[in-house]
């Protein structure tokens, strides 16, 4: 605890969170929706009042201290009151992603043993009102949305008018620091989730020692869309309102480009995928350009590549003015033109990207964590030093230690309380001396800067006993405009090989360069002799920085891209290798058929 600041008098649950802004400095837009075309905000002052009303309802419905409550939502400023009225009567939070199978929504439920859930619609709602049957515990289903099937969640108001305040204020006063406030299920790439236990203490201490990373206060806008049921972006909705910044809810991933305009925000989060997605979209656009205006574009770009964060001389100062002026500005204007941080984190970044985004003047910071640690464990940022290719500095209060297999393993406030109903694998996660065995493997750079090299447990070795890195590689092959998404594969072949899904829009535009006919569909394109040559051409050029072992020797073009939806994914954008590999099966076992009889 000492490692914490003194703010900590103050702000001791993550309920006290919004009373600190209140009594701090109330916002008149703490939360901002828009709604039939409308920003509308929510006071400070309103959404304390309104989570004190639900927690109310909520004493009288039964909820008791140490009861499970479900929450199945998009982002949505519902959430996150139903979030601090669960946890002011002492019960827990359990919060469930929106897009997941009902196999799991059946799993996490009757794991936790929830009696009650809180859902946004109609969709949701007759998701889980259809397993029902399979959660003896479920007792009711409330809805964020007014539907006629559903008791909307404001009726709680009206069933705790008669609960006095005190009662209330009786609740909070009984919760400790210490004390569990959420059972967090990881999205697991193998088996079923894992609910992560993890206290008021173990977030908040999360939230202090990160306020130093952002570049946010009580005057600025931060715009949300990453999911607020992942660790990553809730940590980070506690600590926008610890700073008494304002909040806005992207209204989905299709209008970001429109929301990031009207709001011009000062922060938000990211995941690599997103960024991914953004740099291919602005290079489209540099594609498209002709004469002199294509010429300044692609310079600019290629002097961004040149970028570091250490002492850059006078004639690359000069021009980056000029890149910067001319080309960057627009890049920025994109984003609202005001973004002073891009927080990125989940999966890796590759350094590529970090580098023309840092030296285009959007600086993403990449970090690092687990759910498991509340979750950050290092991060870049303008105050301890950004250093591209790593995870940055760790934050204040946390220790990491590298074990002698290169795992990382970490200690601190931060640390999870441990696996729900899990003892076993607790015991397996967290050692004897309370370190958290990560799963990843790394270095320290410059003694200060934690690089991530691979997953322990994605590592692989080839059939000649040479060990493969898989993450690390398809980010290299992605900085290809031509390789959207790659997955690297061969555990215990001769050679790795990959699945790949061309960049199709890119794709299409090289082609139409080179006035080729690759076909209209993507199932066409991934079977075009052309678009096979071509992406050959990149793969041997990639494989050009690596050994003899790891050279990737053969690969399919997959039609379709990874999704969350289709399985491939996990709701953090992982892949999830497994499953890919026994889609395309067929596929895979064709790489390394005619090898067998040699």
């Amino acid at each position: 605890m000492s490692a914490i600041t003194t703010d900590m008098n103050e702000v001791r649950r993550l309920f006290d969170v919004p009373a600190y802004q209140l009594n701090n400095f109330p916002n008149p837009s703490m939360f901002v929706t828009k709604t039939e075309g409308v920003w509308v905000p929510m006071t400070t002052e309103e959404f304390v009042a309104l989570t004190n009303q639900i927690s109310k309802g909520l004493v009288e419905l039964g909820v008791s201290v140490g009861e499970r409550v479900a929450l199945v939502s998009p982002n949505r400023v519902e959430w996150n009151i139903m979030d601090i009225a669960i946890q002011q009567v002492g019960a827990i939070v359990v919060p469930v992603y929106p897009n997941i199978s009902e196999h799991d929504y059946v799993y996490i439920f009757n794991d936790s043993g929830v009696r009650h859930a809180f859902v946004a619609g109609d969709e949701l709602g007759h998701k889980i009102q259809g397993v029902k049957s399979q959660i003896p515990t479920l007792e009711k289903i409330f809805t964020f949305d007014q539907l006629e099937d559903f008791t909307n969640y404001k009726e709680l108001i009206a069933l705790g008018k008669d609960v006095p305040q005190n009662k209330i204020s009786e609740l909070k006063a009984n919760v400790r620091n210490e004390d569990l406030a959420t059972i967090i299920y990881t999205s697991g790439t193998t088996g079923n989730p894992k609910g992560v236990m993890l206290s008021h203490n173990n977030l908040l201490s999360n939230v202090l020692s990160c306020k130093i990373s952002i570049p946010a206060d009580e005057h600025s806008r931060v715009l949300t869309f990453l999911p607020v049921c992942h660790v990553y972006e809730r940590m980070l909705h506690y600590l926008y309102m610890y700073c008494g910044s304002a909040i806005y809810f992207a209204e989905s991933m299709d209008t970001i480009g429109a929301n990031l305009k009207e709001v011009k925000p000062h922060v938000f989060t990211a995941v690599p995928r997103l960024l991914e997605k953004v740099f291919d979209r602005i290079m489209l656009t540099g594609e498209a350009l002709t004469g002199f205006k294509r010429k300044i574009f692609f310079w600019s770009v290629s002097v961004a590549e040149q970028y570091h964060t250490g002492k850059l001389g006078f004639w690359y100062k000069l021009k980056l003015a000029i890149a910067r002026k001319l080309v960057f500005s627009k890049w920025q204007e994109a984003l609202g033109g005001e973004v002073r941080a891009v927080a990125s984190g989940s999966a890796a970044l590759q350094p590529r990207l970090a580098q023309i985004f840092l030296a285009a003047g959007i600086p993403v910071l990449e970090g690092y964590g687990l759910t498991e640690t509340s979750p950050v464990i290092s991060v870049n940022c303008m105050k301890k030093g950004i250093k591209i290719g790593t995870v940055g500095p760790l934050i204040d209060g946390v220790k990491v230690k590298i074990a002698e297999d290169g795992e990382i393993l970490v200690k601190g406030p931060n640390v999870m309380m441990g696996y729900f109903n899990l003892p076993d694998k607790t015991a397996e996660a967290i050692d004897s001396h309370g370190w958290f065995h990560t799963g990843d493997i790394g270095t320290f750079e410059d003694g200060i800067f934690l690089k991530i090299t691979d997953r322990k447990k994605e590592i692989f070795k080839t059939s000649g006993g040479k060990y493969i890195i898989p993450q690390a590689m398809e980010n290299t092959f992605k900085e290809s405009r031509f390789i959207e998404q790659i997955m690297v594969l061969g555990e215990g072949q001769k050679f790795p090989s990959a699945l790949i899904v061309p960049a199709f829009p890119f794709v299409k535009e090289w082609a139409n360069r080179k006035n080729l006919q690759i076909g209209t569909s993507n199932e066409e394109i991934a079977k075009n002799p052309d678009v096979i040559a071509r992406i050959q051409k990149e793969v041997d050029r990639i494989n050009e920085g690596y050994g003899s072992w790891e050279k990737i020797k053969k690969f399919g073009l997959l039609p379709t891209e990874f999704g969350i939806a289709t399985g491939e994914l996990t709701p953090t954008l992982k892949l999830k290798r497994k499953i890919i590999l026994e889609k395309y099966k067929d596929m895979v076992d064709g790489f390394y058929k005619e090898d067998h009889h040699e």
